[in-house]
């Protein structure tokens, strides 16, 4: 084969390896807005319609504030402002649940990853075993311990088993393992500090964006929970907003015929607090996706 005939055979092959390249993106694309992106559009136009708007205008018609503000109006007034206190609960158990798992998580993985004890490996072995034990199978025997010491119904029958977060136990000795140097940590044990003092003054600042990636999946995990505080809270005035979008959806005609009356919401209503149960999460993300990705790839290279 001529020096000619190579270079057009090369050529051929990348353009179709750019051509096949491009179709797969394209794929993707369309994929993701079929079943994405399309569906989140629907929900966010519908808290702006009225009932019969959402079934005879076009799916991507807008509506108006008017009907949004009467949505809205109708959500915060479902149950005496039920509403307001399912947020406030949610609110409360995912910044509970946080800040235990951060006192507890971020010591635990600076303690396996760097320091030499007993039952060290046990312990790392079993914390890998409970991230891969599903949270539903451990509601029952929680729902039992607890109920033995009186906590069912109060706050920290949510809060206390959110708190124990295996995976942030596991990044933060994935971190401390790979990023921190150990020379420098070393260092200030020769200047005078003490172990307590190491590990405020020279690990927890470097550890900052392992910190707020553990922060961010607690905060996700408690506030997305829904049959931990389902099982755990037996009054509806102690239920978080995913617990509470249920009693909405039992109160919706559309859903439950039974339910028509003065206490019943309609569909746009019922999509307008789906939407406000999520916003916080998304909230959160977008504030913080800088220290995100910094813990992402933190402990990618080993130091």
């Amino acid at each position: 084969m001529t020096t000619v005939d190579a270079g057009r055979h090369a050529k051929s092959r990348s353009g179709l390896g750019g051509w096949s390249g491009r179709t797969i993106v394209a794929v993707v694309v369309v994929v993701f807005v079929l079943f994405f992106a399309i569906p989140i559009v629907w929900l966010l136009l519908a808290t702006t319609k009225s009932a019969r708007g959402l079934i005879i205008d076009s799916p991507f018609l807008p509506g108006s504030l008017g009907e949004f503000a009467a949505n809205w109006d109708q959500l915060f007034g479902f149950q005496d402002g039920a509403v307001t206190a399912w947020v406030g609960n949610s609110a409360l158990y995912a910044l509970g649940a946080l800040v235990i798992t951060l006192i507890a998580s971020i010591p635990a993985g600076y303690a396996m990853a760097l320091t030499e004890f007993r039952f060290r490996r046990l312990l790392l072995v079993l914390t890998l075993i409970v991230m891969l034990i599903p949270n539903t199978a451990l509601v029952l025997p929680i729902f039992l311990e607890l109920n033995v010491v009186g906590l069912i119904g109060s706050p920290l029958s949510v809060i206390l088993p959110m708190s124990f977060f295996p995976f942030g136990v596991y990044l933060t000795y994935i971190y401390f393992s790979t990023s921190v140097p150990r020379d420098l940590l070393a260092a200030a044990r020769l200047d005078g500090c003490s172990e307590l003092q190491v590990f405020t003054r020279v690990a927890l600042p470097l550890a900052a964006p392992i910190i707020a990636l553990v922060a961010f999946f607690s905060f996700v995990q408690s506030w997305n929970n829904f049959f931990l505080p389902f099982v755990m809270l037996p009054s509806s005035e102690g239920y978080p907003i995913q617990v509470g979008l249920t009693s909405l959806l039992a109160s919706t005609p559309a859903f439950n015929p039974s339910s028509a009356g003065a206490q019943s919401v309609q569909l746009p209503t019922l999509a307008l607090a789906t939407v406000i149960s999520v916003l916080p999460v998304l909230i959160v993300f977008l504030f913080a996706q800088r220290f995100l990705v910094a813990g992402m790839t933190a402990g990618g290279t080993k130091e």
